[in-house]
């Protein structure tokens, strides 16, 4: 059974399903007003992973992840470029999804936009209203956090502590509340912005009344897990969940946050700081899938930092295991390896461990080709596991390079050099292979060229 790390209890424990064989998880999704970074590819590729895992494992996985497609930055770009703000909405969504294609991430099972939910969120404030939870001011309707007995529990602060926080959006309405940690449920609009109706005036939702609805409404309470970015643990998560612990609903039963991208001098990845590389830029220059071995062999709490040489490690770990499908490919089939798939089983099961997981992948590689060249029958099950375990990790294996009949012949004369013992002719025309880019392997067999 899978144990995650859970934000609010601070332990990992056992993932507990609300319902037997089925796992309901809301991932926080983008807001849309301008193109993917590589930290986003983190806030969906560690999900993904743990998606694939989990319906390995049997599992029916019903992942909604929702589109923030009305806020205070898509507005303001809006304005700034003169532009209707739902064309920016449209537009950036687009990109979103190309970007996420392109590392090969899973759709979600739904994928609610904020702005299908409106009604439901003035429903919801109206409530918290009415249970004297909410209060209404001269610019909106605020949540007193007072009102929450628990207030905090995923900061792990007090109400003080948490005020020298509060993420990187801007404090609406200051001056109005009744507690500094108050915070807005609903904005009146100011003229020329969007707006919906509401008994409070006409305005739009507070960033915080978007997830808690959708995921509600979508999921139900007590789902399963709800999983976002550290950054989102306070005060967006807590503040999602203060709503429903205010009109005594039960919320996500675990948290599960995931470790910043971080420049070389350990900031973390933002916008905001101008240290952003474009999802789609990188993807166009690099393997996509050396993303994902990056994120692989590193835990999901952990940060880690993307660079040229994480991810020509990357690159040139995934040529090994594309030469590796392509040596196998002959092999008759075979179930996989039970060692090894328990080994894996074990390894994800202690709290998503995939840097083991990868270790174990690439160690079950190195067995399967030892056992290919002794001539050993147990290859063909070293390499279903192995397989299967890069299947289960969304790692697309077997890209095949195109090769000229220049290149081929230079491979065919380097073997033939190493055939009549000239190691130096070998060692020249292999240096001139890798200089003009390519990957020079060779064995037994013969040599092997790609990209």
């Amino acid at each position: 059974m899978l144990h995650l790390y859970d934000t609010a209890t601070r332990e990992v424990r056992e993932l507990a399903m609300r319902e037997p064989g089925k796992v309901g998880i809301y991932l926080c999704g983008p807001t849309v007003y301008g193109p993917p970074h590589i930290g986003h590819g983190r806030a969906t590729l560690a999900y993904d992973i743990l998606r694939r895992y989990l319906e390995w494992t049997g599992l029916d996985v019903r992942l909604v992840s929702n589109i923030t497609d009305i806020d205070d930055q898509i507005i303001n770009r809006a304005k700034r470029e003169n532009r209707p703000w739902h064309e920016i909405t449209t537009k950036c969504e687009d990109i979103w999804w190309q970007a996420m294609d392109a590392v090969n991430f899973k759709r979600p099972t739904d994928t609610p936009h904020a702005t299908e939910y409106v009604d439901k969120m003035v429903e919801l404030i109206g409530e918290l209203i009415d249970n004297d939870s909410a209060y209404i001011t001269d610019d909106g309707v605020y949540l007193s956090v007072e009102s929450v007995p628990d207030y905090g529990l995923l900061a792990h602060q007090s109400l003080d502590e948490m005020l020298a926080g509060g993420g990187e959006r801007e404090v609406f309405g200051a001056g109005q509340k009744r507690h500094p940690s108050d915070f807005v449920l609903w904005k009146l609009s100011k003229p020329d912005e969007p707006a919906w109706p509401s008994p409070w005036g006409d305005g739009r939702p507070g960033w915080h009344s978007e997830c808690v609805v959708m995921s509600l409404d979508l999921l139900g309470e007590g789902f399963d897990l709800h999983c976002g970015g550290q950054d989102l643990r306070f005060p967006h998560h807590e503040n999602e969940r203060a709503q429903a612990v205010a009109l005594g609903k039960r919320f996500a039963n675990h948290w599960m946050h995931h470790g910043f991208i971080v420049d070389a001098e350990g900031e973390k990845m933002s916008k905001s700081l101008g240290n952003v590389s474009n999802l789609l830029d990188f993807v166009q220059v690099y393997d996509p899938r050396a993303y994902r071995m990056v994120l692989l062999q590193s835990h999901y709490r952990s940060p880690i930092t993307v660079n040229a040489d994480t991810i020509d490690a990357a690159t040139n770990a995934l040529a090994g295991l594309d030469s590796f499908i392509a040596r196998t490919a002959a092999l008759p089939d075979s179930s996989s390896d039970t060692a090894v798939l328990e080994a894996f089983r074990t390894a994800m099961d202690d709290d998503l461990d995939t840097p083991k997981a990868t270790a174990l992948l690439f160690d079950t590689v190195r067995q399967a080709n030892a056992a290919l060249d002794a001539g050993d029958p147990a290859a063909a099950g070293l390499a279903a596991a192995a397989k299967e375990i890069a299947a289960t990790f969304g790692l697309e294996l077997g890209r095949v390079s195109v090769v000229s009949a220049d290149v081929a012949a230079m491979a065919a004369a380097l073997d033939q050099a190493r055939a009549d013992k000239d190691y130096a002719a070998a060692d020249a025309i292999r240096a001139e292979l890798q200089a003009d880019g390519w990957t020079v392997e060779t064995t037994k067999d013969g040599t092997s060229i790609r990209r």
